[in-house]
C-alpha cells in the first residue's frame, strides 16, 4: 500500500479517529480482513461473518503490528470509526482504494503511472488474469489478485497491494447482477478493459445472455476514451458476437482478437498436443510467432489471446509475447491442474462450472486420452434458472460423445448429467457405466475402485460441491 498516516486515511474514508488512534501514525503495510495476516503498519478491516466478527480481533491485530482498525463500532484499541455497519465499512474500504488507484494511475507520473487493467467474461477471467500477470510482469512490477479475489471485498484489497513501484494492475471483475462491475470500475478505473466471452454462468440470477452481456459491458463503458497515451483500449473476443457487438458500447478504441480474419490479433495454425497444450501461430501487424502453451485445454488459445493483445498495448514485440506465454504457468488452484498418480493422469478443475467451462473441460478430457481410458468425475453447475435441467443433460450426453468408461456424478442436483448420458447409451451410442454419488468421498471410493494405470480423469462441478476434494483423497500419501 502507498504509505497514508491514519488523519489522511480518515479524509479519504470519511471516518473518524478513535481508540488513541495517532493521526501522525503510518499505514504503510498490508490491508486485510484476517487478523493473522497481519503485519507491521498494517491496516485491519474488521468485518461481521456468519460465524465470527472481525471486531473481537481488532486489539489483537494491532497487537500483532496494524497501525489501526477500521470498524463500525468502537473497540478497544486505535481504530478508524464509519457510521453504519459492514456495508458501510466496505464503502469506506472501497473510497481508500479509489484514492490509491487514482494516485498510482495518475497521468502525472509518466512513465512511473500505473497501468490498470480489467478482465471480465463468463468464464476463463481467472486463468486469463493470471496470464496477464505473468506477462506483462515481465515489463514491470504487476499486482493481481490471488485466485478470485474479485468482489467487492476482494478488489480493493487486490487494489490496496499496489505501491509506487506498481507498473501494472491486473483486476478480475466479476458480477452476479446489473451494476456490479460499474461499480468495480468506479473503486479502480481501468485503462484497458478485456471481455472474454458471455456465456450462461449465473443464467438463474440474470435470466437471459442479453443480461449477462449487459453487465460484462459495464467494463468497457466504464473506459476512458480514445486518444492519447491514456486512452482507453476495448479488447474483445472477436469469435463471441456478444463480445464483439460491445464495440458500440464504449468510446476506448477496439482491439479484436479471436481466430477470424477480422481479429487484429490472431490464431492460426491450432493444434492440441499429446499433453493437452495447444500450440499456435500467434498474428498481428503484419508479423507471426510460434507459440506453445504450458496451459492445458484447447480453450486457453483464447485466453493467450487476450493476454497478447493487452501485452501488445503495453508495448511487447510479438517475439516477446509468444516467449511469454509459452513460459507461463498455471497460478490459481483447481483450474486444470494437472498431475500424476499411480499411471494416472489427474486433471482438477473442480473451481467452478457452467455449461460453457464443462465443455471445454470434456474436450479437454477428449484430447488428453487419446487411447487412453478417459473417466469424468462432474458435478453439479450452479445458478443456471429454468433451464438447469436441460443444461445438465446435454453434458451427460457430451460425457457419453466424448467415450469416458466411467460417468461418476456427484450430488443430486446432477442428476440431469446421469440422465443425459444414459439416454445417449441407451440409443447405442456409448457403452460407458454411470456411477451416481452422494458427495466428494463418496465419488473418491468410487473412482477407487475404477481407475487403473494408463486412465485420465477429469474432476468438474460448481464451487459449493468442492469436488477438489476427490483429488486430494485419491493423492493422499504423495506428498509424504
Amino acid at each position: 500500500m502507498i504509505a497514508l498516516t491514519l488523519d489522511r486515511i480518515a479524509d479519504i474514508t470519511g471516518t473518524a479517529l478513535g481508540g488513541a488512534a495517532g493521526p501522525d501514525t503510518t499505514v504503510d503495510g498490508p490491508v486485510v480482513v484476517d487478523s493473522r495476516l497481519v503485519e507491521p503498519g498494517s491496516l485491519f478491516v474488521a468485518l461481521s461473518g456468519e460465524r465470527v466478527d472481525g471486531h473481537d480481533y481488532a486489539r489483537a491485530a494491532v497487537e500483532a503490528g496494524a497501525a489501526a482498525a477500521l470498524v463500525s463500532r468502537p473497540v478497544d484499541a486505535p481504530h478508524l470509526l464509519v457510521e453504519g455497519g459492514d456495508d458501510e465499512v466496505v464503502e469506506a474500504l472501497a473510497r481508500l482504494a479509489r484514492y490509491a488507484a487514482d494516485t498510482l494511475a495518475a497521468p502525472s507520473r509518466g512513465a512511473d503511472a500505473a497501468e490498470i487493467i480489467g478482465v471480465t467474461g463468463s468464464s476463463g477471467k481467472t486463468t486469463t488474469k493470471d496470464l496477464i500477470a505473468q506477462v506483462v510482469g515481465r515489463l514491470g512490477a504487476t499486482v493481481a489478485p490471488a485466485g478470485s479475489f474479485n468482489n467487492e471485498i476482494g478488489h480493493p484489497l487486490t487494489v490496496l497491494r499496489a505501491d509506487t513501484g506498481t507498473r501494472h494492475l491486473v483486476l478480475e471483475v466479476a458480477a452476479r447482477g446489473i451494476g456490479h462491475i460499474a461499480h468495480l470500475c468506479r473503486v479502480a478505473p481501468p485503462r484497458i478493459g478485456v471481455v472474454l466471452n458471455v456465456g450462461s454462468a449465473h443464467m438463474g440470477e440474470f435470466g437471459d445472455r442479453e443480461a449477462i452481456a449487459k453487465a460484462k459491458g459495464e467494463l468497457v463503458e466504464s473506459l476512458p476514451a480514445a486518444g492519447g497515451p491514456r486512452g482507453g483500449v476495448a479488447i474483445l473476443n472477436s469469435d463471441d458476437p456478444r463480445v464483439k457487438a460491445m464495440a458500440a458500447r464504449t468510446t476506448a478504441r477496439t482491439v479484436f482478437y479471436g481466430t477470424g480474419e477480422d481479429a487484429e490479433v490472431r490464431a492460426t495454425d491450432i493444434v492440441i498436443g499429446e499433453t493437452g497444450a495447444a500450440s499456435f501461430t500467434l498474428n498481428a501487424d503484419g508479423a507471426t510467432a510460434p507459440v506453445e502453451l504450458a496451459l492445458v485445454g484447447a480453450h486457453q488459445v483464447h485466453n493467450a489471446l487476450a493476454t497478447a493483445a493487452v501485452a501488445r498495448e503495453l508495448g511487447m514485440d510479438l517475439p516477446g509475447i509468444a516467449a511469454a506465454l509459452g513460459a507461463a504457468t498455471p497460478v490459481s488452484r483447481w483450474r486444470m491442474e494437472v498431475t500424476e498418480h499411480d499411471g494416472v493422469t489427474l486433471v482438477n478443475d473442480a473451481y467452478n462450472a457452467n455449461p460453457e467451462s464443462m465443455r471445454a473441460a470434456l474436450t479437454t478430457l477428449g484430447a488428453l486420452a487419446r487411447g487412453r481410458r478417459p473417466i469424468a468425475v462432474l458435478g453439479h453447475m450452479a445458478e443456471l434458472g429454468d433451464g438447469g435441467r436441460i443444461e445438465h443433460e446435454k453434458i451427460g450426453e457430451l460425457a457419453a460423445a466424448t467415450g469416458v468408461s466411467h460417468l461418476i456424478v456427484v450430488g443430486d442436483q446432477a442428476e440431469g448429467i446421469a440422465a443425459g448420458a444414459e439416454r445417449t447409451g441407451r440409443e447405442g451410442l456409448w457403452a460407458g457405466e454411470t456411477v451416481r454419488v452422494a458427495d466428494a468421498s463418496a465419488a473418491a471410493t468410487a473412482l477407487r475402485a475404477r481407475m487403473r494405470a494408463g486412465d485420465v480423469v477429469i474432476v468438474k462441478g460448481s464451487r459449493v460441491a468442492a469436488l477438489e476434494k476427490v483429488i486430494d483423497l485419491i493423492t493422499e500419501g504423495d506428498a509424504r
